[in-house]
């Protein structure tokens, strides 16, 4: 038990600022579609094919040439065209330009969540996170098996008594039992989204994993080379077709020589906000290369789908995200105290009183 202790301290020591920061924004992004404040973006969605038609290609038409479209959701009322460089803009659901962008920096949404995504660098911030996320997972069991010997003495308070060492860790303690069910569901989530093997231990009881595996894989289409003026018309309405209940979410234009064109879809069953379902479509002539309805996807690449929705907030209305904020909030006050109490509070050395030897003259 003393092992695990120190192991608890020592690990919380050094991760613990990490995990701190990364509990505060992802509470800050929990809410950011209310925070946004652009004009317009209090829009009701709208959905029927002619509204959506008429912005897609009003954006795509864009001289800057966009890669793609994320469209507007029940809660945020605004396209978003992305491009090259973290550049992009924010427009109505008519097509008309209410924002844009020449850096992520220039957007606190973009630039928080690259940090919480990606620690501001990319594919390598990636691991860092998720071996952070592991490190988490260890923290809750560990941390519940520790506070049972202490049981008995337990006292919440959402912050510390006073700032001393010792109600430091007892709040830190006490916190993090309350906390734990919460704590335990965002660290799995967002674990599974960075590692694929963690992901597929976790969604194993649900089915086959090598079926999840194949079913989330994207198909290697041959296109031709992108079209000048591409049936972006056409396309939507041979999604409507094939999808009728199904809203549109991301438009995706190729990233190299011979990739479709990909319209991602949102059925009203499907949790995650973006839909898994996906339809291709030949860049050169708009034909439909094949499509993926996520709800006849395997049972275990349907529990991986809901992965995202839960760790986000992005189920369950105000009441689930408040719970989640409690989640972020607790996650930030239990890192940052714990780096604190182990760097600048740590306890000293005890006294050892001597007596003075008498010298006889």
């Amino acid at each position: 038990m003393k092992l695990l202790d120190t192991l608890h301290r020592w690990a919380g020591g050094v991760i613990g600022l990490l995990l701190a920061l990364l509990g505060l924004t992802g509470t800050i992004l929990l809410h950011k579609d209310a925070w946004i404040g652009l004009p317009r973006a209090a829009d009701a969605q709208r959905t029927d094919l002619d509204s959506v038609t008429r912005a897609t290609e009003a954006i795509m038409a864009l001289p800057e040439a966009p890669q793609g479209i994320i469209f507007a959701r029940e809660s945020f009322g605004l396209h978003q065209a992305r491009f090259g460089e973290g550049a992009g803009l924010y427009a109505d659901q008519s097509g008309h330009v209410v924002a844009r962008w020449a850096s992520q920096w220039e957007r606190p949404e973009l630039w928080l969540f690259d940090f919480h995504h990606h620690l501001f660098a990319g594919d390598s911030g990636e691991w860092v996170i998720g071996i952070a996320g592991i490190a988490g997972l260890f923290f809750v069991i560990s941390g519940v098996i520790l506070w049972w010997r202490t049981r008995k003495t337990f006292q919440f308070r959402f912050w510390p008594k006073r700032m001393s060492r010792p109600a430091i860790l007892m709040h830190h303690r006490d916190l993090g039992i309350v906390a734990a069910p919460l704590l335990l569901l965002s660290v799995v989530t967002g674990t599974m989204m960075i590692f694929r093997p963690f992901a597929m231990a976790v969604v194993a009881p649900f089915g086959s994993t090598s079926e999840a595996a194949d079913a989330m894989a994207t198909p290697d289409y041959d296109s031709g080379p992108l079209a000048a003026k591409p049936d972006y018309a056409a396309m939507l309405a041979e999604a409507r077709r094939r999808f009728p209940d199904a809203e549109f979410r991301i438009l995706s234009l190729p990233r190299g020589a011979g990739d479709p064109i990909s319209l991602r879809m949102r059925q009203p069953a499907e949790w995650l906000p973006n839909g898994r379902t996906t339809l291709w479509f030949d860049a050169a002539t708009g034909e439909l290369l094949g499509a993926r309805d996520a709800l006849a996807m395997p049972s275990a690449a349907q529990a991986f789908n809901k992965a995202y929705p839960l760790h986000a907030g992005k189920v369950g209305g105000l009441a689930y995200r408040l719970l989640m904020t409690l989640s972020g909030i607790a996650l930030t006050l239990l890192g940052s105290f714990a780096v604190w109490t182990f760097w600048f509070r740590r306890p000293k050395p005890a006294r050892r009183e001597t007596k003075a030897a008498l010298v006889s003259a």
